[in-house]
C-alpha cells in the first residue's frame, strides 16, 4: 500500500496522534549550525543539459537542490518521512525524483531507510512507492526511453538476513515491483551502471556482507558482477573463475563504471590477505619478538634495548627494564605481555594486511577482466573498503578514470598509474565522483565534508558547504553568557561555537567562522569544566581523548592503558566520559571497566571489574561501556551501561557493583542511563536495538535504584532511542531523542508528543539543557544542532483549566537603527519580539499592545491551536498613535527610513483574549 507524504501531513502519519493532541506542534526550533564542516555525501544527480543544477544526497541529512552550482542549497526532503539517503535518480524533463532511502555505505552510523520515495513535483510532496523492507539501497536507474521503467539495486538489511534484496524493477512508475535478481538473504546489490550508448545494457555488482556490533564481514563468495542486455529484466553472472575477475570469500564491495557497451571498469575491495613478503629487518626489539620469547631469553635482554622498546612504544613510565624484569622473575607477567600490551581490541581491524582496492577493466562486455595496475593501491581502502567503493569514467575518454576512497585518485592511462586529487579544502574520505564529459576538467566530488567542485581536473576545488548537515554524536554546553555549544561529529572532529549563531556568509569576508575546531578524527563526547569554561575534555573514536585549555591551547592526551599482564581495555567507538557533578577535577571514563581520574585525567585508577558480558571475537571492540551517570545526590552513586545490555550500579564509588539489568530486555545496546536529579532512587535507561535491525523503542524508569523497572515507551513510534533527558525544573517533564526525531512527555512517560516545527524527521543522538537560558539543545546525526526555549514547557503543570496563559516576554533593547540601514539598497533593521502563550482550545485570538494606562497602540488577530503558541510583534505603531498619544505626552518618535514608527523606551502591556477570557503581561523596551 502506498503512502502519500505531503508537507501538511508528514509528521501526523509517522507518529501516533494528531494535531489536537499534540500540544507542542508550534514550539519553534532554530538550527544553530554549524555548516562549515558539512556532512557525508552518498549520491549526486546532475542535470546533463545544465550542470550548475544538481541534487546532493547526504547520508542522514536529506536531499538538497541547487540551481546555482552549489552557491546555495535548498532541502527538498524536509517534508519527507526520512532524511536517510542511499541513492537518487532524476527525470530532468518531467521533474520526477526517485530516492532510494537507507545509506549505501555499511558503516556503524549508516541508517536504514523505508524503501523508495518518489516525487512528481520536484520534492514538494513525496510518495512511498514500496520496497519498505529494503533498508539500504545502492543505486537507481531510470530508463531513458521509458521513465516508468526503473531499476533499483537493493543492498538489504545491514545487521540481519532478509529476502527483500537484490535487483527490483518497476514497469509502471512504482505501482508494482518485480525482483529480477535475487541471490540469497545475505547478498544484495550495491551498484548498477548502464551503458551511456545503449540503456538496455547494464552491469550490476552484488555484495555479500554482514555487520554485527562486534564484527563486520564485508566479503563473500556471492559478491560478483552481473550483466543485463534487456534493460534489467534478466541478469547473467559475468565474474566467473574463467573471467579473470577474482572470486571466492575475499571478494568485497564492487563499484562499476561503464564507458560504452563493451568497456567497463570494476573497482574491487579485495579482502584476501596479501602474500607474505620479506620484511626489512628493523633495528632494535620489535613487538613480535616477545610473542614466543621464553622467560630465560627475556631476562638476558640488554636493558638499554629493552628500555628503548618501552619508550618508543609509549609504555607507562613506571615500566622500566628493571621493573619489567622483576615482574618476569616473579612470574607476575610473561614476555608475550609486552606484545599484547600494544594490541587493543582495534588491532585486528587496523592491522589486517588485505589486498585492498584493485581496479579491473573489461573490453568485451564483461566476458574477461584484466587488472589495470601492477602495484597495490596502498592507503585507498586499508581494511575498510566497505565505506567507499565508487568509481567514475569520463564517457568522452575511456582512459580518464576516477576512484573514490582515501584519497580521491585520478588516472589518465586507464588505471595503470594514479594521481591524488586531494587538496587542503577537500575532505579525505570520498564517496561520489561525477565527471562532466562535455566540459573538460569539470568534476563534482561528494565526500565526508560535503560537495567540492573543480573545473581544472582536481588541481583546485571550490568547497560548497552551505547546508547545516553535520552528523553529531554528542552535544554539551558551558555556562558562559551567551553560552557556547560543543559537539563531536562523525569524521569531522570536535567543535564549539556560540549558541546565538545565525547562518551567514559574513565569515567569508572576515575570515572568522563563529564555530571553532577543538580536535580532529571522529569527534566524540565533550565535557566542560564549568568552573572557568576554558578546560575541555574531548576526543575521537575508541577512547582517544584529551584535555585542552581553550585559552592557552595546552593539551594533554588521555588514553588509559591496562596494567602490563592484564587483558587490554576494550573501548567503544564512542567511549563515554563524565566529569563528576561533585568535583570537576574527577573524570570518569569507560572501557569494559570504569576508570576514574582524581587529577583531571593525568592518571587513572580502575574502580570496577569487567562490567560487560566479556566481549566477543570479532574485528570491532565489543563488550564495552557506553554510558556513565553519577547521581547529583551522592558522590560515588554511579550507573553504567554497556553495548551488550548490562546496567550496573555502585553506591560506594566502585567498591561494590550490582547488575540491575536482568529484568530488562536482553542483548540490547544501552544507549543511556541517567541518574535522576529529582529523586535519589530514580534512574532512567534507554536501550537501542538498531544493531539488531530492531527499531522498537525501549525506555524504562526505576524508582528503587534499578530493582524494579517500568516501561515508559507508551505511544512512542517505532524508532531506536538514543537518549533521554530529565527536565531540571519539572520532574514530570522528559525528553527523548530517537532515530526519527525528538519527543516530550509531560507526565513521566505516560504519553509522548513530537516536536515538529522547524526540525525534520532526523536521527537525534544527544540532548542537553542549558539550565540558566532554559534552552533545549538537540544534537542531530545529519542536520547539525537545533535549539528551542523550553521555559514555557516547564510551566505546563500550572496550566490546567486556565484557558489562556501568558509566558514571560524577554525585554528588548531599543535601537535608533530600527527601520534603517546604512545604505538604502540594504534591508532595514527591523525589531521583533516573540510572544509565547498557551490556550486550552484552538481558535482565533486577539492581541493588543497597550500602554500602562490601557491605551491601545496596536491590535491584530492570530490563529492558535490547543497547546503552546507563538506570535510575533514587530514593535511598530501607527502615525495616528504617535500623534494622539506620544506627542501629547511630549515623547518624540521619529519616522524610520522604512516609513514605520517604533515603540520608544518604556514599559508596555500585551493582552491576549477571546470571547471568554483575557490575560495581560508586561514587557519592556530598554
Amino acid at each position: 500500500m502506498k503512502k502519500i507524504f505531503p508537507l501538511v501531513f508528514t509528521f501526523f502519519l509517522i507518529f501516533i496522534g494528531n494535531a489536537q493532541t499534540n500540544r507542542i506542534q508550534n514550539v519553534p526550533f532554530t538550527n544553530i549550525g554549524p555548516s562549515i564542516m558539512s556532512g557525508r555525501i552518498v549520491a549526486v544527480a546532475v542535470n546533463p543539459n545544465k550542470t550548475t543544477e544538481f541534487y546532493a544526497a547526504y547520508a542522514s541529512g536529506g536531499l538538497w537542490y541547487t540551481n546555482n552550482n552549489g552557491t546555495t542549497f535548498t532541502c527538498v526532503t524536509n517534508n519527507a518521512p526520512t532524511q536517510n539517503m542511499g541513492a537518487i535518480a532524476v527525470d530532468w524533463q518531467k521533474g520526477t525524483i526517485w530516492i532510494g532511502t537507507g545509506e549505501s555505505n555499511s558503516s556503524r552510523s549508516s541508517y536504514a531507510g523505508i524503501g523508495v520515495l518518489k516525487s512528481n513535483d520536484k520534492g514538494k510532496t513525496w510518495e512511498n512507492v514500496g520496497l519498505n523492507n529494503s533498508h539500504h539501497i545502492g543505486k537507481i536507474i531510470i530508463n531513458k526511453n521509458n521513465p516508468n521503467e526503473v531499476v533499483v539495486a537493493v543492498i538489504g538489511h545491514l545487521y540481519s538476513p532478509n529476502k527483500e534484496r537484490g535487483i527490483f524493477k518497476t514497469f509502471d512508475g512504482g505501482k508494482t515491483w518485480k525482483n529480477v535478481l535475487f541471490i540469497d538473504e545475505n547478498t544484495g546489490v550495491i551498484d548498477i551502471s548502464e551503458s551511456p550508448i545503449n540503456p538496455n545494457i547494464m552491469y550490476a555488482a552484488s555484495w555479500e556482507r554482514e555487520r554485527k556490533a562486534w564484527n563486520f564481514k564485508g566479503s563473500g563468495i556471492h559478491s560478483a558482477i552481473y550483466k543485463s542486455i534487456d534493460a534489467g529484466n534478466t541478469w547473467k553472472k559475468m565474474s566467473t573463475k574463467e573471467s579473470g575477475f577474482p572470486t571466492g570469500k575475499g571478494v568485497g564491495r564492487i563499484g562499476l563504471a561503464t564507458f560504452n557497451n563493451n568497456i567497463v571498469y570494476a573497482l574491487l575491495d579485495n579482502q584476501n590477505l596479501r602474500p607474505e613478503t620479506k620484511k626489512k629487518k628493523k633495528i632494535g626489539l620489535q613487538k613480535d619478538d616477545f610473542k614466543k620469547m621464553s622467560k630465560e631469553e627475556f631476562l638476558k635482554l640488554n636493558d638499554k634495548k629493552l628500555n628503548n622498546y618501552l619508550k618508543d612504544n609509549d609504555f607507562d613510565k613506571k615500566y622500566t627494564a628493571t621493573f619489567v624484569k622483576e615482574q618476569i622473575k616473579k612470574d607476575k607477567i610473561v614476555a608475550s605481555d609486552l606484545a599484547s600490551y600494544l594490541e587493543d581490541a582495534n588491532y585486528v581491524l587496523l592491522n589486517s594486511e588485505v589486498i585492498g582496492a584493485e581496479l579491473y577493466k573489461s573490453m568485451d562486455g564483461g566476458k574477461t577482466w584484466t587488472k589495470t595496475h601492477k602495484d597495490f593501491l596502498d592507503g585507498v581502502y586499508s581494511s575498510y573498503g566497505y565505506y567507499f567503493g565508487t568509481i567514475a569514467v569520463n564517457t568522452a575518454n575511456q582512459n580518464n578514470v576516477y576512484i573514490a576512497g582515501v584519497p580521491l585518485l585520478k588516472s589518465d592511462d586507464g588505471g595503470k598509474t594514479f594521481k591524488s586529487l586531494n587538496k587542503e579544502n577537500v575532505h579525505a574520505d570520498h564517496h561520489v565522483i561525477w565527471v562532466d564529459s562535455n566540459l573538460k576538467g569539470h568534476l563534482i566530488d561528494g565526500n565526508d565534508g560535503g560537495i567540492n567542485i573543480s573545473y581544472d581536473n582536481g588541481e583546485s576545488w571550490a568547497k560548497n558547504n552551505a547546508p547545516s548537515v553535520g552528523q553529531f554524536y554528542s552535544v554539551n554546553v558551558d555556562t558562559k553568557k551567551p553560552y557556547n555549544v560543543y559537539g563531536g561529529l562523525q569524521d569531522n572532529g570536535v567543535w564549539f561555537g556560540p549558541s546565538n549563531y545565525k547562518a551567514s556568509k559574513r565569515w567569508e569576508s572576515t575570515g572568522n567562522y563563529p564555530y571553532k575546531m577543538i580536535g580532529g578524527g571522529d569527534g566524540m563526547q565533550v565535557q566542560i569544566d564549568t568552573r572557568n569554561n576554558n578546560l575541555v575534555y574531548a576526543g575521537s573514536q575508541f577512547g582517544y581523548y584529551y584535555r585542552k585549555n581553550l585559552k592557552t591551547n595546552k593539551r594533554i592526551e588521555i588514553h588509559p592503558k591496562h596494567e602490563l599482564g592484564d587483558t587490554p581495555y576494550r573501548y567503544n567507538w564512542q567511549t563515554p566520559i563524565l566529569l563528576s557533578p561533585h568535583n570537576q577535577d574527577i573524570l570518569y571514563m569507560g572501557s569494559n571497566k570504569l576508570l576514574r581520574s582524581m587529577d583531571k585525567g593525568a592518571t587513572f585508577k580502575v574502580i570496577s571489574p569487567d562490567l560487560t558480558t566479556g566481549g566477543k571475537k570479532g574485528n570491532v571492540p565489543f563488550g564495552t561501556l557506553t554510558t556513565i551517570s553519577e547521581s547529583p545526590f551522592q558522590f560515588g552513586l554511579i550507573y553504567v551501561g554497556s553495548d551488550d545490555g548490562y546496567v550496573n550500579i555502585t553506591k560506594d564509588g566502585g567498591v561494590n557493583w550490582t547488575r540491575i539489568s536482568d529484568s530488562l530486555p536482553q542483548n540490547l545496546w544501552v544507549s543511556r542511563v541517567i541518574a535522576s536529579q529529582h529523586q535519589k532512587e530514580r534512574v532512567y535507561v534507554t536501550l537501542n536495538g538498531y544493531r539488531n535491525d530492531d527499531f522498537k523503542p525501549y525506555v524504562f524508569v526505576s524508582e528503587n535504584y534499578g530493582k524494579i523497572w517500568k516501561s515508559i515507551k507508551s505511544n512512542l513510534p517505532n524508532a531506536a532511542v538514543n537518549v533521554i533527558k530529565e527536565d531540571p525544573t519539572d520532574e514530570n517533564l522528559l525528553y527523548v531523542g530517537t532515530d526519527n526525531g525528538v519527543f516530550v512527555s509531560f507526565n513521566k512517560g505516560e504519553n509522548w508528543q513530537q516536536f515538529t516545527d522547524g526540525i525534520p524527521v532526523v536521527p537525534v543522538h544527544d540532548l542537553v539543557i542549558q539550565k540558566e537560558a532554559k534552552d533545549l539543545i538537540i544534537g542531530t546525526h545529519g542536520r547539525s544542532i537545533y535549539k528551542t526555549n523550553i521555559a514555557p514547557l516547564q510551566k505546563f503543570k500550572t496550566l490546567k483549566n486556565k484557558g489562556i496563559v501568558f509566558f514571560d516576554i524577554p525585554s528588548i533593547k531599543h535601537s535608533l537603527s530600527w527601520g534603517s540601514a546604512w545604505n538604502k539598497w540594504l534591508k532595514p533593521n527591523t525589531p521583533k519580539i516573540t510572544i509565547p502563550f498557551y490556550v486550552d482550545k484552538e481558535g482565533i485570538y486577539k492581541v493588543e499592545i497597550l500602554s500602562n494606562n490601557k491605551t491601545v497602540f496596536k491590535k491584530y488577530s492570530t490563529v492558535a491551536t490547543k497547546g503552546f503558541n507563538y506570535t510575533n510583534y514587530d514593535l511598530s505603531i501607527s502615525e495616528k498613535i504617535v500623534d494622539t498619544y506620544f506627542s501629547k505626552n511630549d515623547i518624540e518618535i521619529k519616522k524610520a527610513k522604512n516609513g514605520n514608527y517604533y515603540l520608544p523606551k518604556g514599559s508596555y502591556i500585551i493582552k491576549i483574549f477571546d470571547n471568554i477570557k483575557s490575560v495581560e503581561k508586561p514587557f519592556e523596551v530598554k
